[in-house]
């Protein structure tokens, strides 16, 4: 059990915070397994899949993007203890991930009909790639990247959508900040890759296409005056202008890999905007973001923390900036940890303001965004 945060202490609560952190993300990491990992229960032994639910409340395995999440946070966890353990669930992931897709075709059970979920499973991939070595994963995502999710772009001269990456690949004309953002992303860190791996000409053409990805959400979803990322361009052709934290992440996390590939300032200031609008216009929840329990919902804030994050931790940024966002984050985390997390189970509901009791059914994504907040603290760079 991991005691309450104690504000008594010689230290000051912001020390103890910080001091405390990681304990926090190990006690989180460790509900997500014996919680929700299908294998952890003796009835389901190898289910190498992560629960929708506590207690095995249920089972459903119509829900494949929480899974690269899910392994996000294995990796996270890997990556701050250096554990070989966690290790271990990537060959098991790996299995379980193509096992219970969904909608996989026979000929490959990784494809997915929502490109978006595709896209997040490819970014768990690449991690897994970066943190073990294994060319298997960072082929399986290039494949992915190239054949699957590419290939949905565009047609460019088609009015009023003009480009952009397709949300399903049954509904085409409908472009998503969910479906843009990610892929940005994905193609940046795929030129990363090439450069390392001295394949110029790869890495380029993979830096165009993160460069086109980006400057297309940012001219049609991307509100420059207020920093808002609008979700979407449907197949009426309107713009749907509703906000959510995941959408504000990828598209901070995409305007921050290309400004580390082109040295661009223009990318920074995009991310910045991005981020006040989070702070600004969706933070008004008791000094929080709102309550968000289960459903994909549960996942986004998570999301958002990730990439927020690393731009904190950016020291080409302002630092009177960076101060403001790193005090916005831990402010965050301490309403988490001090109201919303229960201590003794170490499960969140993702209620800032109110903890699960004991007896209570959890919810796999709200616990992955909190194991996400623990894991973003755990990075979070000090400003001096």
């Amino acid at each position: 059990m991991v005691g309450v945060l104690c504000c008594s202490c010689s230290k000051s609560s912001e020390e103890q915070s910080y001091s405390r952190w990681p304990a926090m993300a190990d006690g989180m990491v460790k509900a997500l397994i014996q919680n929700f990992w299908g294998d952890s229960f003796k009835e389901t032994p190898g289910r190498y899949y992560f629960n929708y639910q506590s207690q095995m409340a249920y089972m459903t395995t119509e829900h494949y993007w929480p899974q690269a999440h899910a392994m996000d946070v294995i990796i996270d966890a890997y990556l701050r203890t250096g554990d070989k353990k966690y290790l271990d669930f990537y060959p098991k992931w790996w299995e379980g991930a193509q096992k219970y897709n969904p909608s996989g075709r026979e000929e490959d059970p990784w494809w997915n009909v929502y490109v978006d979920d595709m896209e997040w499973i490819v970014l768990a991939q690449l991690r897994m790639y970066e943190t073990a070595s294994n060319p298997t994963y960072l082929e399986k995502a290039k494949q992915m990247f190239n054949q699957w999710i590419w290939p949905t772009w565009g047609p460019d001269d088609e009015a009023p959508w003009y480009g952009g990456i397709t949300w399903k690949v049954d509904v085409q004309k409908s472009k998503n900040a969910c479906s843009n953002g990610p892929a940005a992303i994905i193609a940046a860190r795929l030129a990363q890759f090439g450069k390392a791996l001295h394949e110029d000409s790869q890495s380029a053409d993979y830096l165009k296409k993160a460069q086109q990805i980006y400057s297309w959400e940012k001219k049609t979803l991307f509100d420059e005056e207020t920093g808002a990322v609008n979700d979407n361009i449907g197949q009426d052709g309107k713009v749907n202008h509703s906000v959510f934290t995941y959408n504000q992440g990828t598209f901070i996390g995409a305007a921050h890999e290309l400004y580390k590939l082109t040295g661009d300032q223009q990318y920074l200031e995009d991310a910045v905007k991005a981020s006040y609008y989070v702070i600004r216009k969706m933070s008004n929840h008791g000094g929080a973001l709102s309550d968000a329990t289960h459903g994909d919902g549960g996942l986004f804030h998570g999301i958002f923390f990730r990439y927020f994050v690393r731009l904190i931790n950016e020291e080409a940024l302002d630092k009177t900036i960076r101060k403001e966002f790193y005090d916005y984050l831990t402010g965050l985390a301490k309403i988490m940890v001090e109201q919303g997390l229960n201590h003794q189970t170490m499960l969140y509901s993702g209620s800032w303001h109110k903890a699960l009791t004991n007896e209570e059914i959890a919810n796999l994504t709200p616990q992955l965004s909190g194991c996400m907040l623990m894991e973003a603290m755990c990075v979070l760079k000090e400003v001096n």
